[in-house]
């Protein structure tokens, strides 16, 4: 609204008549073309609900080869933000830093979770801090792992 009564104050300044204002009479308008394009992400942000948690779901198909327990029961997935438009940002670390599986489990929690209905695009960043610990796992895994 702001937008549009700048434009008529700025027509106005520039000797043009402002665009035509009908008092009373109800006129549909037509959508501004920036409210259009916010109208249709927000509607694509709604189209999928619970995106987090499917998200988790797919990244529980995820196994370290070394331990039959999967990276999100393990604790090694830190942190999962959905933001506008559905991008993704985790915050993963691995048992250790030279752990055998380094190179092939980010990618394949990337793409796990780019293989989300819905999802944009997904930010990955792999950390040491706060360094992996066994009191990180889930009682699931704890239990699976005979810790319990």
């Amino acid at each position: 609204m702001f937008f549009r009564k700048k434009k008529a104050k700025e027509s106005t300044l520039e000797g043009q008549n402002p665009p035509e204002q009908h008092s009373g009479e109800q006129h549909p308008e037509k959508e501004d073309p920036i409210e259009e394009k916010e109208n249709a992400m927000k509607s694509n942000q709604l189209e999928v609900p619970n995106l987090k948690e499917k998200i988790v779901e797919a990244l529980k198909t995820v196994y370290d080869p070394e331990i039959p327990v999967d990276i999100y029961e393990l604790g090694l997935i830190y942190e999962i933000k959905v933001f506008p438009v559905n991008n993704v940002y985790i915050l993963m670390t691995l048992t250790t830093p030279n752990c055998p599986s380094a190179e092939e489990l980010p990618g394949e929690v990337k793409a796990k979770a780019l293989s989300v209905e819905g999802v944009n695009d997904v930010e990955l960043d792999l950390t040491f801090e706060p360094p992996y610990h066994q009191d990180m796992m889930s009682e699931a895994a704890k239990l699976e792992l005979g810790f319990l």
